[in-house]
């Protein structure tokens, strides 16, 4: 072998072939890690609390397949429970019994959720939520709240007007500017704001949709009683509330953000964590609106895969996994990752402020934590990126991106989080600019 003979690595191998298939080499935009300044890994294979990139190096990971792998990965029950699904065969074409037995699961941990009807992804699941809300009301506009992410449907890939309480534009190329009026967006936690929109508007808003802790921005908590607010707003203008537990939902607790605030919205949406780490999305609420769905009322939803066997097989032995036993050990967990992380950043002359929601925390490059995703915005990216870079270094992989939850699982023991503290002492010395 000549000095100059390049031996290529797979994971190079495999980006370079990816580029060649898919726009910006990728199948989702995260994944693309330019928000870091690097290359994209190629992750080849999970178990529990760790994943392993085609160069066979191993990572603790906190992406979590994006908060499904609650469990972790490739966890035994789960992957019996889909191994002998996939025996019986995929795709029927018809009911499968372990829908109803997926279905069974949630409603019995959200009393909100009275029917439901699975899709293959969150972004079905939201796209059509809205679509209930609307026939339901007979108005069109929706609220939503800068810096949440609600899928990829044009009418929710929007960004504020020119003021407050105004008709939102499009945030995306190839979303008309008619549908994008068709929602309004204000600041998270400003309740203000939501009473001003529906001052102006309400009597033509549909809904109200919200993640009960904003987890697309990094992860915001509501404020004492903003949810609440939009409770008693909804209920008194005659609009739904819908809460987005896509990445809330048994997460946050056995009932998700719902039980955990106490509040209940009127349709809720799902995914994540019902499917396991397979395909999944659902929405559903109270028996008197879901009613309109077809067949039983208007509201035209379908889907060939929707209620895959191999997903409800996967999310029923998950959430059989989700006891409160475990989730007092997973809370635990992430307190003792967040207070270990916020004593490692101490000695580091970068601002940082760690904000945690039982299990979903996020690391902010900013002196304060933010109330909004305005505020979000304001967090030093660059700073992050090299955080991410160290940590990777130190084979521990974080969201590519400032502005994404960290997922702890129930599979992360005690020394992986004191792995993860060790690791961030050396990398919050090397964010520093």
């Amino acid at each position: 072998m000549t000095a100059t003979t390049r031996v290529r690595a797979p994971n190079q191998s495999f980006v370079e072939r990816a580029e060649r298939l898919f726009p910006g080499g990728v199948n989702s935009p995260v994944r693309a890690f330019r928000s870091v300044g690097r290359q994209p890994l190629v992750l080849e294979r999970g178990e529990g609390s760790a994943v392993w990139d085609a160069d066979g190096r191993r990572y603790l990971d906190y992406v979590g397949a994006w908060g499904a792998a609650i469990v972790g990965h490739a966890h035994p029950a789960v992957v019996e429970a889909v191994t002998s699904a996939a025996a019986d065969g995929f795709a029927l074409g018809a009911t499968h019994p372990s829908e109803i037995a997926l279905a069974e699961a949630i409603t019995a941990r959200m009393p909100s959720i009275e029917r439901l009807r699975f899709t293959s992804s969150g972004t079905e699941a939201v796209m059509s939520a809205i679509r209930v809300a609307r026939a339901r009301t007979s108005r069109e506009l929706v609220i939503k709240f800068a810096g949440a992410y609600h899928g990829h449907a044009d009418g929710l890939l929007v960004e504020s007007g020119s003021g407050l309480a105004t008709l939102a534009i499009s945030g995306s190329a190839g979303v008309p500017s008619a549908i994008a009026e068709t929602a309004i967006v204000v600041p998270f936690n400003d309740t203000d704001a939501v009473s001003l929109a529906f001052a102006r508007h309400a009597e033509s808003i549909a809904a109200v949709i919200v993640e009960p802790v904003v987890a697309n921005s990094g992860v915001l908590p509501p404020a004492a009683g903003f949810l609440e607010h939009l409770r008693e707003l909804t209920r008194a203008t005659g609009a739904l509330l819908i809460f987005d537990e896509v990445i809330t939902g048994f997460r946050l607790a056995r009932g998700g953000a719902q039980e955990r605030f106490g509040v209940q919205p009127d349709l809720t949406t799902l995914g994540k964590v019902i499917g396991g780490g397979m395909p999944i999305g659902a929405y559903g609420g109270r028996a008197d609106v879901m009613d309109l769905v077809a067949p039983a009322g208007p509201v035209y939803q379908a889907g060939t895969l929707a209620g895959h066997p191999l997903s409800m097989a996967a999310g029923v032995a998950t959430l059989a996994e989700l006891t409160p036993g475990r989730y007092d050990g997973l809370e635990t967990r992430a307190a003792e990752l967040a207070l270990g992380l916020a004593g490692a950043a101490v000695g580091s002359d970068a601002p940082v402020s760690i904000v945690r929601v039982g299990p979903l925390l996020t690391v902010f490059f900013r002196s304060e934590p933010p109330r909004d995703g305005g505020e979000a915005l304001e967090s030093d990216r660059t700073a992050y990126a090299r955080f991410f870079r160290a940590m990777l270094q130190e084979g521990v992989l974080l969201p590519p991106s400032q502005f994404e939850a960290w997922f702890p699982s129930m599979a992360h023991s005690a020394a992986d989080i004191a792995t993860t503290i060790e690791a961030a002492r050396a990398a919050f010395s090397r964010s520093a600019a």
